[in-house]
């Protein structure tokens, strides 16, 4: 099958788009993929690729098309700015670089922003192709959540937009359940809308990872460890009070693995609130590198903050964590929290939920190592249940031909 996926992010930026390609590549699909210029989440531009955007044309078998869009950089702004960019830059020269490129369907990959999904159903009209949109990120209830966007008026645009690129997919796949309800209110065919998950990655099941050299051991310490974006959504506040409520509790640690929007605002409140002994500030690293840092935790931590928008999400991260076969200690609601029970993993506390948080992290301190390491077997047992790659990678092979088959029958019907 030839396949397009469109995304406005890709390798060297780290997202689970990456390895669905590598895969797609690896059971014989031949992969082309429309992207724009690498800059999350720092917001400039990659180093490597601007000394040298030769190397970044091809990835693990597939053609990589990049069109001009301005850098996410710092600020509102500036992030609308890098959103609206890639959709022009897409929509102009993607049809001009794409000429003559046989397609059979393409495939968005939608983490944020949905406008992503603008240039997709335009070269869907252009190849004829059927699209398929992956939803890992609700619009316009997200906008709303994280307060970007407060005008009903706008929000309301923003909703038919949505409505516009939904119906003109051929599948719109929610990451979780709880998604699948509110794509159905900007989804006039509610028969296209599939449930499709975030898959655990391999490479979190690496077992004796040789602990990361910048962490330092403490042999009294319970590190609980914090990986990935540090944004809005992960209501660091939140988190901060709990570690402040536990500042006198010598042995807790918190390591925070990853950068974001947010990180100069944690590094600052860490100073301030004095807890510059409780954190160690890691900074961003590849994903190849997680597992070694992973070693050192006894808890894994995700959090969410309190929204009806989150409480549908299943952060990706949580498929990851459970993977790793580390307890988990959640701070969220709804379908996040309900995985980690569902898969006795860890413990949980509602969204926002400092002191609980508090008190989530001393009970599991207070567990025996065989306990602990109950909970994380119990996790990457249901992993490779529910989100094991190949499983996840083999239905959605299934959904990519449905869709095909779809296309070709209304081509017919023409």
């Amino acid at each position: 099958m030839n396949i397009l996926i469109v995304s406005q992010y890709f390798w060297p930026e780290n997202f689970r788009i990456n390895d669905l390609t590598q895969d797609w590549v690896r059971r014989g699909h031949n992969v082309t993929v429309l992207t724009g210029i690498p800059n999350y989440p720092a917001g400039q531009v990659f180093e490597a690729y601007q000394k040298n955007p030769e190397r970044f044309v091809t990835y693990e078998g597939a053609r990589v098309v990049r069109v001009p869009m301005l850098p996410r950089g710092t600020g509102a702004a500036r992030l609308f700015l890098n959103y609206m960019s890639f959709v022009v830059g897409a929509c102009l020269w993607g049809p001009w670089k794409l000429r003559g490129v046989v397609i059979d369907l393409i495939f968005v990959f939608e983490p944020s922003p949905v406008t992503v999904g603008l240039p997709a159903v335009l070269l869907g009209w252009i190849k004829q192709a059927p699209v398929v949109f992956w939803a890992l990120d609700l619009w316009p209830e997200t906008l709303a959540a994280m307060g970007v966007v407060r005008s009903p008026r706008v929000l309301g645009w923003v909703g038919r937009m949505v409505r516009f690129i939904y119906d003109r997919c051929t599948l719109v796949l929610g990451q979780s359940n709880g998604f699948l309800e509110s794509i159905a209110k900007y989804c006039s065919d509610k028969r296209k809308i599939r449930y499709f998950p975030s898959w655990a990655e391999d490479v979190y099941s690496e077992a004796n990872a040789i602990p990361a050299p910048e962490v330092a051991v403490r042999e009294d310490a319970f590190n609980v460890v914090f990986a990935g974006n540090i944004g809005e959504a992960q209501d660091m506040p939140a988190v901060l009070d709990a570690a402040e409520r536990l500042k006198n509790h010598e042995g807790i640690r918190w390591l925070i693995v990853g950068d974001g929007r947010k990180s100069d605002w944690v590094r600052d409140e860490v100073m301030r609130r004095g807890l510059a002994d409780k954190f160690l500030l890691l900074g961003r690293f590849p994903v190849e590198r997680m597992p070694s840092f992973y070693a050192h935790a006894d808890a894994l931590l995700v959090s969410l903050k309190k929204d009806p928008v989150f409480s549908m999400t299943i952060p990706g991260k949580v498929q990851s964590y459970l993977m790793a076969g580390i307890p988990l200690i959640g701070m969220l609601d709804g379908e996040g929290s309900a995985v980690i029970r569902n898969a006795n993993a860890g413990l949980t506390c509602s969204a926002g939920d400092a002191a609980g948080l508090a008190a989530a992290v001393q009970t599991m301190a207070a567990l025996s190592r065989e306990e602990r390491r109950q909970l994380g077997a119990n996790g990457r047992a249901f992993a490779q249940r529910e989100f094991g790659r190949k499983l996840l990678m083999d239905r959605l092979d299934g959904l990519l031909q449905e869709a095909v088959t779809d296309g070709e029958k209304k081509k017919k019907g023409r």
